[in-house]
């Protein structure tokens, strides 16, 4: 067992004893009657009783004043402010209600992300039975305090870490909390040593899933391992690579503004133009280089992906997770029930005969038996017959048919167990009928220290079956067999090999008495070697595929778990995670945080603080971590990875709220389909980019260049803020829209340090830009030495030749894909048009009517922009000059 320390000294409200203590309190104090009333009372109000931390309440305005200090929101302000001082109310209202939207949005995120401390809360025992005053009573679990003695049962959730004094085959389930699949044993220790050990420590969260037994509470609150948790998942989430990304887009672009701003004014005034006037101008082209829809895209096309996601079973908490998860490096999982199916699964028989093995999945009794290859059947297996037949009288577990509530078998008590009377199921063994045959007439229950339980039945004519079943080095001992030693030999070498595939062992033997046994003693002697089952949380079916998938898009697995390291190695040697062999770090002996710095990729006995260092440290080499995880133990660590992947269906409440994505269908494989989904966002993102910035770029070299060709002022301010206005409003949203690659995840995916311009976008960006500019600038300079309405047809073509590029930036050309942006396309060309026909639109732009045959001149002339954008993806870009990303824009071929 792993767990958090719980003598470490906390900060924050709550109390901890530590063994010696918790001894000397016992001898002194409380005693069998428990802590008095009065004490209890004394002791709540100073500790502050079982109360998990929780962070302070932020006011609303602190929440809002984080979202506007993000680079790009700070430059949409900026640009509003420019646009409300050339009183554009039009413009400035858009912007500001962008501005709106996207901070409500962050603004509630944030609140959700708090709840995972709530949910813990909630998770801890709702009450709690204890002995006061020397009489058994039912507490709320927050008016626990340090030295309550707690009465524990089977089925009851362990309301605060304590030190177990008295027990009766007690067995406590531990995986939320520690991730190790099988149960572990709790016994009384009567010492008073600093270090208690494990097995006599029980945690808040954890299940009592057998036996009885008293405890004394030795931590409540903030210092008790639950509560370690709940501060570790206080602390604020991190950027995302996105909004890292586009934060330095906008410092970029704030920078550039700045620059622009000055240039023009400059400009503007060598040459005589009145100081107002280009004010205004200077002040219009800032505008001009923001793509002030790039918030409205990014949030629809995240918004967009969020909902395929969701029909993809993947249900997203936070919006820009959608795009994190195309840029994951790392993809850090948990084992059990998220590599693995979460049941334990007999898998493995060996009796003297020969060896079996045992298909099938969970606890439903549906599978077949196999020996050399072959199906077998009872008749043809006597030895297992007889195997199956004793481990299910040695056993207290129970198997719950599917009923209202839940459609699958469910076990009840120890798994382990269960297990066994799964495996006899299959080989037709009526299980009821079998107890009903040879009922019950003794015991000696489990204990650590023999780490064996034996069982004794009446049979019909009236003798006694003796079963026994433990660990085998517990059981293959001559003092209690009665086999050959070749035997013997036999059985431990097999256990041996079972072991190192990471099998959780069984042994089985059995006589027969003319009575019931006296004591543990009394069982265990005489007995013949029935055989040997192993046990293990099998693989999920979909596991191993869905690992090949990760390795095929570039993404590296890495296994962190709080299970033994024999099976963490075996199960991802079979995944594919690691070569056979490979290094296995086990977290108790060795500080994970280098060795994940050095490459390694699996980790045993994980704790919670281990699984946040060992993210830390992938984080800190520059990669980017998906963390996935369904039990507490795992919610600090999806807290802290770029992106937290929680199980939807059996994953705790604390997991699903620590996460940004929550798998509805609890299924690893579909962590790849939304790392899918990530990649087309991002290439729709960077589509927009490409788009937007060309045609801001296009736009500032017609106001720089145009003087000096002879265009004295080539675009009124107002006709510039109309041109952003119809090019990046439809047509940018509708971009978020475009189709995936589908050769994206089969490619690495981007260097985690690359910005969203890079890979060539920016040269891209220049290219295309300045096409569109010399056909403006050519239409222009055409219409003028014509006497022909040249700023009006300088208008028209600019906006129309950005709108070829629009169509020309399709993912899918010459296919129906994507119809909205044809639709976008129209009807912002209709808006163009009605900027120079419609006379209240003529007379607030300063344009003119223009002749039928002018407009074809436009119409022909701005289709070289279509061709610039088409021929631009041609060229190879700076990453990835290979043919495999000749589609790094997310252009595909049309089907």
């Amino acid at each position: 067992m792993t767990v958090p320390d719980l003598r470490a000294a906390a900060d924050v409200p709550g109390a901890s004893r530590t063994p010696a203590e918790v001894s000397a309190t016992r001898l002194t104090a409380p005693g069998a009657g428990g802590l008095s009333s009065r004490d209890a009372a004394k002791r709540l109000a100073r500790d502050g009783g079982n109360v998990l931390p929780s962070p302070r309440p932020v006011p609303l305005w602190r929440r809002v004043v984080r979202q506007l200090r993000d680079p790009l929101v700070m430059v949409l302000l900026v640009a509003a402010a420019f646009t409300l001082a050339t009183a554009d109310f039009t413009d400035a209202a858009v912007i500001l209600l962008v501005i709106f939207v996207n901070t409500t949005v962050g603004v509630l995120q944030e609140v959700k992300a708090e709840r995972a401390i709530t949910a813990l809360s909630a998770l801890t025992a709702p009450a709690a039975r204890v002995i006061r005053d020397g009489r058994q009573r039912e507490v709320p679990a927050a008016d626990l305090v340090v030295d309550d003695l707690l009465v524990l049962a089977e089925g009851d959730v362990v309301p605060a870490d304590a030190h177990v004094v008295e027990s009766a085959a007690l067995l406590v389930d531990e995986a939320a909390l520690t991730g190790e699949s099988a149960p572990v044993d709790k016994t009384a220790a009567a010492g008073t040593d600093e270090v208690a050990p494990a097995s006599t420590v029980v945690s808040a969260g954890t299940v009592v899933v057998r036996g009885r037994g008293h405890a004394v509470v030795t931590a409540t609150g903030s210092a008790s391992a639950m509560g370690r948790i709940a501060a570790l998942l206080v602390s604020s989430p991190a950027l995302t690579p996105l909004q890292r990304r586009l934060a330095g887009v906008g410092r970029q672009l704030a920078a550039g503004a700045l620059v622009l701003c000055a240039v023009v004014l400059a400009l503007g005034l060598v040459r005589g133009q009145p100081l107002q006037l280009m004010i205004i101008t200077a002040i219009s082209l800032v505008v001009a280089a923001v793509p002030e829809s790039l918030p409205a895209v990014v949030t629809l096309s995240l918004a967009l992906g969020a909902r395929r996601m969701t029909a993809r079973h993947a249900v997203i908490r936070r919006l820009p997770a959608v795009e994190t998860l195309g840029s994951v490096t790392i993809l850090a999982t948990d084992k059990t029930g998220t590599l693995t199916e979460g049941t334990m699964v007999v898998r493995q028989v060996w009796t003297a005969h020969g060896d079996a093995s045992v298909s099938g999945f969970g606890y439903a009794p549906d599978g077949l038996i196999h020996r050399d290859g072959n199906v077998i059947s009872p008749d043809q297996a006597p030895d297992l017959v007889e195997l199956f037949r004793a481990a299910v009288l040695c056993s207290d577990a129970s198997l719950r048919p599917p009923g209202p509530g839940n459609d699958a078998w469910l076990a009840v008590g120890d798994p382990t167990e269960a297990a066994l009377l799964t495996a006899a199921g299959k080989f037709g063994i009526d299980v009821d009928a079998l107890h009903q045959a040879a009922p019950r007439a003794g015991e000696a229950p489990f204990d650590s220290d023999r780490k064996r339980m034996s069982t004794a039945h009446r049979l019909p004519g009236g003798r006694v079956q003796v079963i026994c079943k433990g660990a085998p080095e517990a059981v293959l001992h001559p003092s209690i067999l009665t086999d050959h030693p070749d035997t013997l030999r036999a059985a431990a070498d097999r256990t041996d090999t079972f072991a190192e595939g990471g099998f959780r062992v069984l042994a089985v033997a059995q006589t027969e008495r003319d009575i019931v046994p006296a004591g543990a003693e009394g069982y265990e002697h005489g007995l013949r070697l029935l055989g040997l089952v192993a046990i293990l949380d099998p693989p999920r079916a979909s596991a191993a595929t869905t690992i090949a998938a990760c390795r095929d898009a570039g993404i590296t697995p890495v296994l962190i778990t709080g299970d033994h390291p024999a099976t963490a190695a075996a199960i991802a040697a079979e995944l594919g995670i690691i070569e056979p062999g490979a290094e296995a770090v086990d977290c108790r002996t060795d500080d994970p945080a280098p060795a994940a710095a050095r490459g390694v990729r699996v980790f045993a006995r994980a704790t919670p603080q281990q699984k946040v260092a060992i993210i830390d440290a992938l984080r800190a080499a520059g990669e980017v971590v998906a963390m996935t995880g369904d039990g507490v133990n795992d919610g600090p660590a999806l807290h802290r990875a770029d992106i937290g992947v929680a199980m939807g269906k059996r994953g705790t409440e604390v997991a699903r709220q620590a996460a940004d994505l929550v798998l509805a269908d609890d299924e690893l494989g579909t962590v790849v389909a939304a790392a899918d989904e990530g990649r087309r966002v991002y290439a729709n993102i960077r589509r927009f980019l490409l788009y937007a910035l060309s045609g801001g770029t296009a736009e500032i070299a017609v106001m720089l260049v145009g003087p000096f060709a002879g265009l004295p002022l080539a675009l009124l301010p107002a006709q510039i803020l109309w041109i952003n206005l119809v090019t990046h409003g439809l047509p940018g949203l509708a971009m978020g829209s475009e189709p995936a690659d589908p050769t994206a995840m089969h490619r690495p995916p981007r260097p985690p340090a690359e910005t969203v311009l890079g890979a060539g976008l920016w040269q891209r960006i220049l290219r295309v830009g300045a096409v569109i500019a010399a056909v403006t600038l050519g239409v222009g300079v055409w219409a003028h030495a014509t006497d022909r309405p040249w700023q009006t047809l300088t208008f028209l073509t600019l906006g129309v030749t950005q709108l070829a590029v629009a169509v020309g930036s399709r993912a899918r050309p010459g296919s129906r894909a994507n119809p909205m942006l044809f639709a976008a396309v129209g009807a912002a060309l209709l808006l163009q048009m009605a900027a120079i026909y419609a006379p209240p639109l003529r007379r607030l732009l300063g344009t003119e009517a223009v002749t039928i045959a002018d407009v074809l001149i436009v119409a022909a002339v701005s289709t070289l922009g279509y061709a610039a954008i088409r021929f631009d993806r041609r060229i190879p870009s700076t990453r990835h000059p290979s043919p495999r990303n000749s589609a790094v824009d997310g252009e595909i071929p049309a089907r």
